[in-house]
């Protein structure tokens, strides 16, 4: 059973920065895309980014691109999200999981974004 924890979110201002990290148990990653996504109050959960097997390929939901960077060390079982020029909008809980979304979730992080 996979279990996946997300940690790093909280409150920032306008213009701040935050990174996510998500650890995950119970199977190595290594053999998988990773992604993130986020959900805001009264919305479906949505893409923000996915890093593939290698590491060598990203790809971001065009409301991030340029702002948001996504990583991962195999070695640590870790995927992380670097978040700059943080905006209200990208007020939401995050998540990871696979790049398609199969594992089962886990509880992710709150970020909230002030104005």
């Amino acid at each position: 059973q996979v279990q996946l924890v997300e940690s790093g979110g909280g409150l920032v201002q306008a213009g701040g920065s935050l990174t996510l990290t998500c650890t995950y148990s119970g199977r190595t990653s290594s053999g998988w895309a990773m992604g993130w996504f986020r959900q805001a109050p009264g919305k479906g959960r949505l893409f923000v980014a996915s890093i593939s097997r290698s590491g060598g390929s990203t790809e971001y939901a065009d409301a991030v691109e340029g702002r948001f960077t996504i990583s991962r060390d195999d070695a640590k079982n870790t995927v992380y999200l670097q978040m700059n020029s943080l905006k209200p909008e990208d007020t939401a809980k995050y998540y990871c999981n696979t790049d398609r979304g199969g594992w089962s979730w886990g509880q992710g992080t709150q970020v909230i974004v002030s104005s």
